[in-house]
Formats: C-alpha cells, sequence, structure tokens
C-alpha cells in the first residue's frame, strides 16, 4: 500500500500538462475548508471555485472498469463503498459551500477531461 501515490500520478500529471497547454492555469494541493472536513482536490481553480477529483478506478469503484477484488473478509468491498460514500458527501458540501466539482475518471483520456474542466471553468 506504501507505493501507491495520492498525488502526482501519471493520469494526474497528464491532465494537469493538457489543461495548462489549453490556458488553463490552477492550483495544486491547495485545501479546502469545509463544515466538518478538509477537502484537498487534485486541481483547484480558486477565483472559479472550482474544484477536480480524478477518482482512479479500482479506488473508487469505476462503474466500468472497477473489479472488486474477491475478498472473503469483505475488507475491499468496505472500503471502496466507504470512498464512494465520502465522494459523495464532499460533493455535496463543496456545492452547498458555493464550488462546482468536477470528478474525472483515471480511465479517460487527459483530452477529454480537460474539455469538460474547461467548459465549466469558462462559463463561472
Amino acid at each position: 500500500m506504501k507505493a501507491n501515490r495520492s498525488s502526482g500520478t501519471k493520469p494526474e500529471l497528464a491532465l494537469r500538462r493538457e489543461l495548462f497547454r489549453q490556458g488553463l492555469r490552477y492550483r495544486v494541493g491547495l485545501q479546502i475548508s469545509l463544515r466538518d472536513r478538509k477537502v484537498r482536490p487534485d486541481v483547484v481553480f480558486p477565483r472559479r471555485r472550482v474544484a477536480v477529483f480524478l477518482d482512479g478506478c479500482f479506488w473508487h469503484g469505476c462503474p466500468i472498469h472497477g473489479r472488486m477484488p474477491a475478498d472473503p473478509t469483505g475488507y475491499w468491498h468496505a472500503k471502496i463503498e466507504g470512498n464512494r460514500n465520502r465522494d459523495a458527501v464532499v460533493d455535496i458540501q463543496l456545492n452547498d459551500a458555493g464550488w462546482a466539482v468536477i470528478r474525472v475518471w483515471e480511465h479517460e483520456s487527459a483530452t477529454e477531461g480537460a474539455a469538460r474542466i474547461k467548459s465549466l471553468v469558462l462559463c463561472r
């Protein structure tokens, strides 16, 4: 589990490169304080109040590529379901605080993800 990185992954770097190439400037590692928690989105546009999360297919239970391991103890099912529930709560709390949230799956191409992000950032 030590080798699983929380930031600086290949999909995240590709997305950030594409956003920069398209002329968007963003912050990385910016902490946002909410009611009962602090979150650190992967990419943040503070002036536009847009938070971008790049979710891994395994860790966040992608409906297309996320596979559930055969685990007799049920640990991984509970872990991934907990991640999904936490993501939903964070999205609601960020929306209530006036932030727009975009979740990009790791299997999406950087160009697709950047296009979705750019369209939201430019309209806010």
